[in-house]
């Protein structure tokens, strides 16, 4: 099979396609004909060796796929490794049917992002009808889901955060009460005045450093923000207990990996309701973006510079 391999850890340049031995399936896991692999910003993390899991050499990349089981069924999956491929391996209890209603971008959207923005709305800042919510990146994969999982179930206010203005109108469009310019010099006063003047109850971050500094003094009392993710390869400033204390502030961090360890299937529920809104046509996925395996890089130097939107995905066929 055709699959991208990982030699050496660094950037995009070392996405390389090569031709490998097809993947067997052992007891309790499917061997799926990948349709459709997803990228996230996770993979560049992988790529580099700079995510939350170790990674070792040699690698196929790429944590998610959607295709077709050896007994027929059309699924999607989580594989930690060895998405970008024409053919890959999950285990069963990894694996959810997709319905005929939802297709294969929105299916990948689903499992990652929108379990994602699903979590970190319910469990991590556990946004109450009527709060206000700021959502950074607001035009990406998890932040497009959230802004309408946050609409859908009544946000008082939601403010999206997007570095540029077509992706602050999609945010907009998307259901977003205000957009703000992430390279605003004083974050936390533009999110304040977003807010019309009042300090708002919850922040989904994903970008470190100052953004989240700012977001953080951008927090009411009781106010929560979810950390998941450091795009900007640079951390925040150290926050002292006494601090959070004297704001009545509480911050949570997210990896969607520990769902797993929650009692109940709480990936079941999450994606019964990502997909139940989306057959609604009350959750659409934005489709940022479709590269054929032998452009994995391009789709990597893409998503680093911050040229997408939405749900990013790789076409094994070509």
């Amino acid at each position: 099979m055709r699959a991208i391999q990982i030699t050496e850890f660094g950037g995009p340049e070392v996405l390389t396609v090569t031709e490998l031995p097809d993947p067997a399936a052992g007891p309790g896991h499917l061997l799926i004909d990948v349709s459709r692999a997803g990228v996230n910003y996770a993979d560049t993390h992988q790529a580099e060796d700079s995510y939350l899991s170790e990674s070792t050499l040699p690698m196929v990349p790429g944590g998610e796929v959607v295709g077709t089981a050896q007994d027929g069924r059309r699924v999607v999956a989580l594989v930690g490794t060895g998405g970008y491929a024409e053919k890959a391996v999950a285990s069963e209890a990894l694996a959810w049917d997709v319905p005929d209603a939802v297709d294969d971008v929105t299916a990948l959207a689903m499992i990652v992002q929108g379990a994602s923005a699903w979590v970190l709305l319910r469990r991590s800042v556990h946004l109450e009808p009527g709060e206000s919510v700021v959502v950074h990146a607001a035009a990406g994969g998890v932040g497009s889901i959230a802004v309408q999982l946050a609409k859908a179930w009544g946000a008082g206010r939601i403010i999206a955060t997007a570095s540029s203005a077509d992706k602050r109108d999609l945010a907009l469009e998307l259901g977003a009460d205000a957009a703000v310019d992430a390279n605003e010099p004083d974050l936390t006063a533009a999110l304040i005045d977003a807010n019309g003047g009042r300090r708002v109850d919850a922040v989904l971050e994903m970008t470190g450093g100052t953004v989240t500094d700012q977001s953080l003094r951008a927090l009411a009392p009781f106010g929560r923000l979810a950390f998941y993710g450091m795009a900007s390869r640079t951390e925040p400033s150290p926050v002292r207990p006494a601090t959070l204390m004297a704001h009545s502030t509480t911050i949570a961090g997210m990896w969607l990996a520990h769902v797993f360890r929650l009692p109940g299937d709480v990936m079941r529920t999450a994606l019964d309701d990502l997909f139940g809104l989306a057959v609604d046509g009350r959750l659409r996925v934005v489709a940022g973006g479709e590269y054929g395996l032998t452009e994995a890089r391009r789709a990597h130097e893409d998503l680093r510079a911050r040229r997408t939107t939405g749900k990013l995905v790789l076409d094994p066929s070509r």
